[in-house]
């Protein structure tokens, strides 16, 4: 049933470290995980998720369509017992040669909010260099958005990791880590496709318009103007 957007079979390993006031062993879980034959999309099966990531993000509507494959593959194996969470995550890496590693490079670029108390430490002799701040949105009952944002070296994705990605070359980048999500409240419904795929689409709402937002005019039209 995957054998359209993900037809490679691979085994994912993660470690569970336990939890709780009495130390426990690691927990190791294997998982199948399946890949694209450009290895930029995968699809993997956990014990208590189902896990759709791609480094090549299109638009939405592609990842909805690898989703709702993936629903129907995993509810064909076997009953589910009820949906806990949903969410759709995006980590951006914004890159602008201009920009250096000092926040204040990237006043042109950013919404100002986001470049924080950076100055102050500048004007007392101890410039910020790197920051990660977080921002909770309330988005409704049971949904909320997290922003993690600020000024890195290198990168937030992992050149190196399972899904290969188009890999700039290190240097400074301005990091907008956006989660959208739904937590069940009260009763736990079922485990449907198509509320599933609902509330893909509710969460996804409001992120393009959030991350535009935050954003300067400009910065879209440098990357436009790079890409000629």
């Amino acid at each position: 049933m995957l054998s359209r957007v993900a037809p490679l079979a691979r085994r994912a390993a993660t470690l569970n470290v336990g939890a709780g006031p009495v130390p426990a062993p690691p927990e190791v879980e294997t998982a199948p995980k399946f890949v694209s034959r450009d290895s930029t999309t995968a699809v993997t099966f956990r014990r208590e998720a189902l896990v759709v990531e791609t480094t090549r993000y299109i638009r939405f509507e592609r990842l909805r369509d690898i989703a709702a494959t993936a629903i129907e593959a995993r509810m064909a194996i076997e009953p589910v017992d009820g949906i806990d969470r949903v969410g759709l995550r995006y980590i951006n890496e914004i890159r602008v040669p201009e920009a250096g590693s000092a926040p204040a490079d990237w006043e042109p670029w950013v919404h100002p909010s986001l470049l924080g108390p950076a100055n102050v430490g500048a004007e007392l002799g101890v410039p910020a260099v790197q920051y990660q701040a977080l921002m909770l949105f309330d988005n409704g009952p049971g949904r909320a958005i997290v922003a993690r944002y600020g000024p890195r070296e290198g990168y937030a994705v992992d050149p190196g990791g399972d899904l290969k990605r188009s890999t700039p070359p290190p240097g400074p980048f301005f990091m907008l880590d956006i989660d959208s999500f739904w937590t069940a409240q009260g009763e736990t419904p079922e485990f449907e496709a198509q509320m599933l795929l609902s509330l893909c689409d509710e969460l996804h709402a409001p992120v393009r318009d959030l991350f535009e937002n935050l954003i300067t005019p400009q910065l879209p039209e440098k990357v436009l103007r790079s890409a000629q």
